[in-house]
């Protein structure tokens, strides 16, 4: 939104809560950046998070004790189940008031029994109605057919760059569920949630840091629970951008990589943060699993089996020279381009492109996409 030439688009492959997204734009609006119509666009299909998702999440991870998922509490889990339940409100909905109480009385049938069960007390309807009449003019001025208009923009020949959340091994079906979120999170999501064809993605460029990182519950093979990880975090800044939680760090894990890649059809990878690892004398890149006495090159799907597995490792020289703002091959120590070109190799995906600081200019483009 702060570049002012482009077109920002929520597509309706997300969940919206529409009193955030109206929050956001003032916080914005009042630090200067102009943000209208002519700037964003909302999917007029995507579903809304209402304030009894964010209740539910928050109620089911509080009972659910040392099983809980890590969720961020937002509500995001609860709305996407109500989406596939077909009885969420969306952004359409608030346009047509007059229509809005039935689906209202739909979905409150669903909430209100289960906050009956969980001992809670249940929604009022009318107040609920109140509430999403209230914030409609705010979100509705943004509302439009969003798989039209990027059509209509690819056909004039501009250049779409679709942005997908979380990681895949948060992914509902490719990720280490239950550990996931509640969403499709692989590059081939960008299609079904913003209403584009597959055929008309030409590029996909992973993000992987220079070694690997989880927020929240679940399996994490590589995970360091030495000075080493406390280091990784400490250097990399590393906690998460919605809760603030404090990320677990870990050794550089090929496998999930590659296996990312792979559900991903990622053409390029981004690897980002190689200057965290300076100084480190030896580095650590898991190349391969065992499971019970048995090898396996790739992360099991299995709960129980992702909780069992152990790291196979192969170790590697670091390297004591500084790596932070490199521009070029030629600002790189001789052992951290080893390290990249042997992370290469393991995960079978080229790098496109090096960071070497939070800095957007420090930043070694290996090979441009937009040249072929």
């Amino acid at each position: 939104m702060v570049r002012s030439t482009k077109l920002s688009v929520i597509g309706n492959g997300v969940v919206v809560d529409p009193w955030a997204l109206a929050d956001e734009i003032a916080r914005l609006q009042g630090q200067g950046v102009t943000i209208d119509r002519t700037n964003l666009r909302l999917a007029e299909n995507a579903t809304l998070i209402l304030p009894l998702h964010r209740e539910l999440d928050a109620l089911r991870e509080a009972a659910a004790g040392d099983g809980k998922i890590g969720t961020t509490k937002r509500g995001i889990g609860p709305a996407y189940e109500d989406k596939v339940g077909r009885r969420a409100i969306r952004v359409m909905d608030l346009a047509d008031l007059a229509s809005l109480k039935p689906k209202l009385a739909r979905i409150l049938t669903h909430h209100n029994a289960l906050r009956r069960g969980l001992g809670e007390e249940e929604i009022d309807g009318d107040e609920l109605y109140d509430q999403l009449a209230e914030i409609a003019p705010k979100v509705l001025p943004y509302a439009d057919t969003v798989w039209a208009l990027l059509d209509e923009k690819r056909r004039t020949g501009k250049r779409i760059l679709f942005e997908g959340a979380q990681g895949t091994l948060l992914d509902i079906d490719h990720g280490t569920y239950p550990f996931v979120t509640s969403s499709n999170t692989i590059a081939a999501q960008a299609a079904t949630g913003s209403g584009v064809g597959p055929g008309a993605i030409q590029y996909v460029l992973g993000i992987a840091k220079a070694y690997t990182t989880r927020v929240g519950e679940g399996p994490f093979p590589t995970e360091l629970f030495d000075e080493t990880g406390q280091r990784l975090g400490e250097r990399g800044h590393e906690f998460g951008t919605v809760t603030g939680r404090a990320r677990r760090c870990g050794w550089f894990d090929a496998c999930l990589v590659r296996q990312a890649a792979k559900v991903g059809g990622i053409t390029g990878i981004a690897l980002t943060k190689l200057d965290v690892l300076d100084g480190l004398s030896e580095l650590k890149v898991c190349i391969g699993y065992e499971l019970d006495g048995e090898r396996l090159d790739h992360l099991p799907a299995a709960q129980g089996a992702q909780a069992r597995i152990k790291p196979i490792y192969e170790t590697m020289d670091g390297w004591s020279e500084s790596t932070a703002g490199a521009r070029s091959w030629a600002d790189l120590p001789a052992q951290s381009i080893k390290y990249v070109k042997r992370l290469e190799e393991l995960i079978e995906v080229p790098v496109a492109l090096v960071s070497t600081s939070p800095d957007r200019d420090d930043t070694i483009l290996v090979h441009d996409p937009f040249e072929d």
